[in-house]
């Protein structure tokens, strides 16, 4: 009889992609549901349906080196490895987001940032550089938790930040304790408050994911905030994630130990906020005004967040400061025809 060898898989690491839009409940966030609705929602949570995950080449060369196994879910991304693997602490995991319907960018707070390329030369070297405004890195070594114990969430988010003069419409800020929005640009932008306590809810994509840029000296013209594009990177990146083997003095972010993947695997978190806007309501045959809400309600897929009909996943619409698309954004708002 031939000699059977099993081997054995553990889970490296566990990357979960929610979206606000498909799991609020209204205007009930989602991490306030009874614990049977939430579990219900992470079932039916489809995000493959909305982005594809993709290790970059290097990645995969690391995957088959090791003889681990990557796999897209509805929730996002898991990594595994053959249980005796060793792991050297100081192995990278890269992979790249890509949006597959164009939807997401009409109910996904921070889409009317511009994501555009940008080509630069550096006369020393004689060479382009390429950059990608506001594409977010999701890392471990740069991610917050919320909570303590059994209920600590481990989020790829870098820590929301205070107010900057350069904010845009949709950006997230604390200030004191709290988790505001701002429902215009900056300057004088208005805002809304999301929550009193800012450690009480989830640590939501925002502005300052997006690392900033650190161009060769000499370089003009590369933007504040974004990644370099290489050829590891399609120019379609909508985000990225790099997950580090071990981040030094942290064990929870951390996925191995003593080189060997860990019993309790990390399970990280990438938050998407849904969008809030004005709903304003227009006169169905004659497109007049009606009315509109008094502040800005968020877009759920189930739920209503307001007392009349809600609008569906449509298109965005901005006022700007004097009527003037050259100017700030005040407010953004959607129209229902009633």
């Amino acid at each position: 009889m031939a000699e059977r060898i099993t081997t054995g898989y553990k889970r490296l690491f566990e990357v979960r992609i929610l979206h606000h839009y498909w799991l609020d409940e209204g205007q009930t966030n989602f991490d306030n549901l009874p614990e049977s609705e939430r579990n219900k929602k992470l079932l039916d949570n489809k995000s493959d349906r909305l982005i594809s995950i993709s290790p970059t080449p290097k990645t995969q060369q690391l995957l088959n080196g090791i003889g681990a196994v990557a796999k897209q879910t509805g929730l996002g991304l898991v990594v595994s490895v053959p249980e005796t693997q060793i792991i050297p602490d100081d192995s990278v995991f890269v992979f790249t987001i890509e949006i597959k319907d164009s939807s997401f960018f009409n109910y996904t707070s921070l889409t009317l940032l511009e994501r555009k390329i940008t080509e630069c030369l550096s006369p020393g070297e004689n060479k382009i550089y390429r950059y990608k405004v506001n594409v977010p890195v999701f890392s471990n070594l740069t991610g917050v938790s919320r909570g303590t114990g059994a209920t600590k969430q481990l989020f790829l988010s870098r820590e929301i930040p205070g107010i900057t003069a350069t904010d845009q419409v949709e950006a997230l800020i604390i200030s004191g304790n709290a988790l505001l929005q701002l429902t215009g640009s900056q300057p004088g932008a208005a805002t809304q408050q999301l929550n009193a306590s800012a450690l009480a809810m989830p640590v939501f994509h925002h502005q300052q994911d997006a690392p900033v840029i650190n161009p060769p000296p000499g370089l003009i013209g590369a933007p504040p905030r974004g990644i370099e594009l290489t050829h590891e990177i399609n120019d379609n990146v909508f985000a990225i994630i790099e997950i580090t083997a071990v981040k030094a003095g942290d064990a929870d972010y951390s996925c191995t130990s003593g080189g060997i993947a860990k019993e309790g695997y990390p399970v990280f978190q990438i938050r998407f906020k849904n969008r809030s806007l004005i709903w304003k309501y227009l006169h169905k045959n004659t497109g007049s005004p009606v009315s509109e809400s008094p502040a800005p309600l968020p877009l759920t897929y189930t739920g209503n967040a307001g007392s009349k009909q809600k609008p569906s996943e449509g298109m965005v619409k901005a006022d700007f400061e004097n009527n003037n698309p050259a100017n700030r954004i005040v407010r953004i708002f959607t129209e229902i025809f009633e």
